[in-house]
């Protein structure tokens, strides 16, 4: 029920409903509703924002193994949002969820990797985690992946490679970001031999 009325399913939208219903879930341990309420005190939805209550929660869900508080914690870690910058925490948890399947934690681990957060740079690691993002159809991954194509970072330059995922990251972007895909992908189809 929180997230029905989290997202406004069949319900109308009432995010103070939704956090008294995580609220009763999430008591008794449930995983989703535990992530729910994370993502309400995060964000403020329904409660006072509080980045103590939403790393609480979120923590007792990822300690179950849900994948998408794992990645949560991993962004609260890596930007320092209600929490000391800490790579190495940042790391761990991105990688439990992605070493899970979860596409938004292989993108970021990816990113670690891309970036040499907390790690030293390696293109080929990087590679790796956009690639199983991206073939799960997360558009960031798709994006990046195309970046490392067009520049021949961690892969050999293919410009053909690089047009497909700037192609695909493009339907699953969104303002900038969609514009900025299809820009590149524009530019790279130049630079291809007919």
């Amino acid at each position: 029920l929180g997230w029905m009325y989290a997202n406004g399913r069949n319900v109308p939208q009432d995010y103070a409903q939704a956090v008294q219903w995580f609220r009763k879930a999430a008591e008794q341990g449930h995983s989703k509703a535990q992530h729910g309420l994370g993502v309400s005190y995060a964000k403020g939805l329904g409660v006072k924002q509080d980045y103590a209550e939403a790393l609480k929660w979120y923590r007792r869900a990822a300690d179950q193994g849900d994948s998408n508080p794992q990645v949560n914690l991993g962004v609260m870690y890596d930007s320092g949002e209600g929490v000391p910058k800490n790579y190495a925490e940042a790391l761990k948890w991105y990688r439990m969820a992605a070493e899970q399947g979860n596409a938004h934690g292989q993108y970021n681990l990816g990113v670690m990797y891309y970036e040499g957060k907390g790690l030293p740079r390696n293109y080929a690691e990087a590679l790796k985690w956009y690639r199983m993002a991206a073939e799960q159809g997360n558009a960031a991954g798709q994006f990046s992946l195309g970046v490392m194509y067009h520049e021949g970072r961690g892969v050999k330059q293919d410009y053909v490679q690089a047009h497909m995922w700037f192609n695909l990251s493009s339907a699953g972007l969104k303002g900038e970001d969609q514009q900025r895909a299809a820009t590149l992908r524009d530019a790279t189809a130049a630079k291809m031999t007919p």
